[in-house]
């Protein structure tokens, strides 16, 4: 299949499955021009709160999300001997380009400064609360190093879920998931009991994404309302900064990626995958493109044995897509807010959107539902910031389609590099296009 026809079957994809979420962003901005410059205190009320209701809803599944999906993903390892042999260059690998994602993302926002454009639409007061928060945070913080790990080891695993401590929940739920993967099947009533909780909060998801429409409508509205049309003249700036991201991510990073750990041809791989790609790009969801991406890297060259490990692990665990969107977009509030960019903050930003992307649910709006983590880390809450949040879900579908592309083409990179470190990929198929059948 000819790769302009990949895209435009991807944009229809993406329109198709997306048509509520683009049709609540015009309607928005149309009732939002209509708005701008007239006094209608009721539907502002109205509009802001609905705004406020989708964030809270957003917030809502974190906890159960995160938990679940770090059970299900760490025992369905279980402990097996593959686990030792592809497991820690399959973190590693994932490490090295999520930790590259994250820095290029932190060096692109603090160069070009894409928050500034947004700053003078933040009341002073709430700029105030925030910069106050933060800088409360970080006096804690930076009065003893050590007491920021100690931090992240709960004492009471029961405070930390009542207080929504992100970090320490997830702390606890790792060593909890690795005991019950060595345990054998015995873990089969708990890990049955998550694998239900994380289907029942998937459904929830789904809903809260149903309400996505409205919600990003209200949030549009009001902030164009109260803004202007101006305000995608402010966002374009985060827009650029996240494309000019991943394109790096796919151009250059991946390119050398594969020819400092491996033989695998960039060009070949991305052929082979570019079903794939397009079809993440079109459901902004990498869990339900895995199917593909297994089909793509077996038919095309990659053992059934490597693709079956590491591609699930993959959707659950390598967000590196999603790790630098995150550190943009707080970046981006940061900046909105006036908040002093420190190299501590900016070390610690960096680093919990590194945990929090590799908690992300492979779902559509799963990055900015998990950014709570990151501003829990900064002593900050999505409600503090419901104005700046306004920005992001104005072009937060887009954003969402290109970073699961960067997602899925990521896990395919790295399954491609164990599987030639492996032996286990065949040259012959992987290089030869004309080869190729086409993937349903």
């Amino acid at each position: 299949m000819k790769l302009h026809v990949q895209i435009l079957i991807a944009l229809g994809l993406g329109i198709k499955r997306n048509w509520h979420i683009f049709s609540g962003i015009i309607l928005g901005i149309i009732l939002g021009i209509y708005l701008h410059g007239h006094e209608y205190p009721i539907v502002a009320t109205i509009l802001t709160f609905i705004g406020q209701v989708f964030i809270r809803l957003i917030q809502m599944v974190v906890i159960p999300l995160v938990v679940s999906a770090i059970i299900i993903g760490i025992t369905s390892i279980g402990d097996n001997k593959q686990l030792g042999k592809f497991g820690s260059k399959m973190l590693l690998y994932y490490g090295i380009i999520t930790t590259i994602a994250v820095g290029i993302g932190a060096a692109l926002a603090l160069i070009f400064k894409p928050g500034l454009g947004a700053a003078h639409y933040i009341t002073q007061n709430a700029a105030s609360e925030v910069q106050a928060s933060v800088a409360t945070a970080m006096a804690q913080q930076q009065g003893n190093i050590l007491n920021i790990f100690l931090g992240f080891i709960p004492s009471n695993p029961v405070q930390s879920f009542a207080m929504g401590d992100m970090v320490p929940i997830i702390v606890f739920v790792v060593i909890f998931a690795v005991a019950l993967a060595k345990v054998g099947d015995v873990n089969r009533p708990v890990v049955s009991f998550f694998e239900s909780v994380f289907a029942a909060t998937m459904k929830v998801t789904d809903w809260i994404m149903f309400f996505a429409a409205p919600g990003v409508f209200a949030l549009t509205a009001s902030a164009v309302s109260s803004f202007g049309i101006d305000i995608f003249t402010s966002i374009s700036k985060y827009f650029l900064v996240l494309l000019a991201g991943f394109l790096i991510q796919l151009c250059i990073v991946y390119p050398l990626f594969l020819k400092i750990f491996s033989k695998v041809n960039i060009i070949m791989l991305y052929s082979a995958v570019a079903e794939a790609m397009m079809v993440a790009f079109g459901t902004a969801s990498s869990s339900a493109t895995l199917p593909l991406t297994i089909a793509c890297c077996e038919k095309r060259g990659i053992s059934h044995k490597i693709s079956n490990f590491v591609l699930p692990l993959g959707a659950t665990l390598n967000m590196d897509g999603t790790a630098l969107l995150q550190t943009v977009a707080v970046i981006f509030l940061a900046q909105a807010y006036g908040v002093a960019l420190t190299p501590f903050l900016i070390i610690e930003i960096a680093l919990l959107a590194i945990i929090a992307s590799s908690t992300c649910a492979g779902i559509p709006g799963a990055g900015l539902i998990t950014i709570a983590l990151i501003l829990n880390g900064m002593g900050l809450s999505p409600e503090q910031l419901v104005a700046g949040f306004a920005f992001l879900f104005t072009i937060e579908r887009v954003t969402d389609m290109m970073r699961t592309l960067v997602n899925v083409t990521s896990d395919a990179v790295v399954v491609a590099a164990i599987a030639d470190n492996e032996n286990e990929i065949n040259y012959d198929l992987l290089n030869n296009p004309a080869a190729y059948e086409d993937i349903a």
